[in-house]
């Protein structure tokens, strides 16, 4: 067994331990601090397996935007800032581990170049990872792209439906009245006299006083 199949495994149960934290941890920080984790170490089992593209895409844009999935987290479950920073130091000690979970990994798939990682694979010239996961994408597994694009989409509009229930200042709108608004209803005509009509009313009623 080389390097690279141990460290496979090594990374696998990592990764399972994190996803398993993401949906049992009961408080949301925890699970966010878990589900960076989870993210970092498919990008290292990703680029271990040779696809870079996905691994670098991954770590930019879930870990990248982890942050604002944590203030979705916290928008959905009505938790207030001041309790967060009360429970920094708290946190501190679990992120300063998964921190250096991440290093570590890093290190060493970036490191397995040096060790007994066992003979590289055979590709030709001109392969290119990205171009054939793309053709991969949308040939062999295009129905499977599509049903995970519906999921994604189903679950966007859930959390907005989770988000906007039960609330009182919300405004919405009612699309049967406005198809049937009439100009009648929306446009009224109001007759304005100006100053320049009311003068010469006061001129004559001046007159027939004198």
């Amino acid at each position: 067994m080389t390097f690279t199949d141990v460290l496979f495994y090594v990374l696998s149960l990592i990764l399972i331990y994190a996803a398993f934290r993401v949906i049992a941890a009961p408080n949301p920080v925890t699970a966010v601090l878990h589900l960076i984790l989870a993210f970092f170490t498919t990008s290292m089992l990703w680029i271990l397996l040779g696809a870079e593209f996905l691994g670098l895409v991954l770590v930019l844009v879930y870990v990248g935007a982890v942050l604002v999935l944590f203030l979705f987290v916290i928008m959905m479950l009505d938790t207030r800032m001041e309790t967060l920073r009360k429970g920094f130091r708290a946190y501190m000690s679990m992120g300063l581990v998964i921190g250096l979970i991440m290093v570590l990994e890093m290190a060493f798939v970036l490191g397995r170049t040096w060790f007994d990682s066992g003979a590289a694979p055979v590709l030709p010239d001109n392969y290119n990872n990205t171009r054939v996961l793309g053709n991969l994408m949308f040939t062999e597994f295009v129905y499977a792209v599509e049903v995970g694009a519906v999921i994604l989409l189903v679950g966007m509009v859930s959390a907005i439906a989770l988000t906007l229930r039960r609330r009182s200042d919300v405004k919405a709108l009612q699309v049967s009245k406005q198809v049937r608004v009439r100009a009648q209803d929306r446009i009224r005509l109001v007759d304005l006299r100006t100053p320049s009509d009311t003068t010469p009313q006061k001129n004559n009623s001046n007159q027939e006083l004198s």
